[in-house]
């Protein structure tokens, strides 16, 4: 098992990608803790993966929960030696109908609660560590009425080069996982729209050069990577899961002659 007596904590591990990621950790070797706001969604995830999960209510955006949630990982399972920050909202943000409070909410969510994660954890974490941020093609992408959740992944992605060079002298890598469109609970206000979920996935697909979106599981196997050994030098680094949509847009459904 590739996290044999690892020590890791999730933000946002009780669904989505988290829970993927913590699923497949448990499964590796890996004593797991995960964040979240939602009491329920907690408990079922504690029932699922056992003892070796610890399931911890905590809003990230508010700092003082995040450095009580790591002091209650510490306590319970030791140093750290992997943290995957996670936790994330969507939102759209179309100039002509955004509340200043709905921007910040997704600034404070997706951007400032990363950074003060890695630093709640930063004197926790063992030698040769591993930290990973969750990104979003969003940060490329250009995509309209999504200027600030777009604008927080581009920063995470600043972010994530910025943090491994700091972390360098400690031997601790920084990486990121970069989802496209996947499978997950983010898009469950979608599904009243006309032709529900289906409609938007099979919309989505078109501009996939893979002709699907990705599975949690797919960025959870990303996640696996750069967590273990196998990833010693690997440090500033994106692994991008779009099925192609990136870097070989142009290859998608919509461009093939008919």
């Amino acid at each position: 098992m590739r996290l044999s007596n690892k020590t890791v904590l999730i933000t946002g591990g009780n669904s989505g990608i988290g829970l993927a990621t913590a699923r497949l950790f448990v499964a590796e070797g890996a004593k797991v803790a995960i964040t979240g706001r939602n009491q329920e969604t907690l408990d079922a995830a504690a029932k699922e993966l056992g003892p070796n999960l610890l399931a911890i209510k905590a809003d990230v955006t508010e700092v003082v929960a995040i450095e009580k949630a790591v002091a209650e990982v510490v306590a319970k399972f030791g140093k750290l030696d992997v943290v995957f920050a996670n936790a994330g909202i969507g939102g759209a943000s179309p100039v002509g109908r955004t509340t200043l409070e709905g921007f910040e909410q997704i600034i404070r969510t997706n951007l400032t609660s990363v950074f003060f994660t890695v630093q709640a954890v930063s004197e926790h974490l063992n030698e040769g560590a591993s930290i990973i941020l969750n990104g979003s093609v969003h940060a490329v992408l250009g995509v309209p009425g999504w200027s600030a959740y777009a604008a927080t992944k581009a920063g995470v992605r600043a972010m994530t080069r910025n943090l491994a060079s700091e972390f360098a002298p400690r031997g601790i890598r920084v990486n990121q996982v970069t989802p496209g469109a996947t499978r997950t609970p983010i898009w469950s206000p979608y599904a009243n729209a006309p032709g529900g979920i289906d409609a938007l996935e099979q919309q989505l697909s078109r501009g996939i050069p893979l002709g699907h979106l990705s599975e949690a599981d797919d960025l959870a196997k990303a996640a696996l990577y750069l967590a273990c050994d196998d990833a010693v030098s690997v440090t500033g680094a994106e692994i991008v899961v779009d099925g192609g949509a990136t870097a070989s847009p142009l290859g998608a459904p919509v461009y093939r002659a008919a």
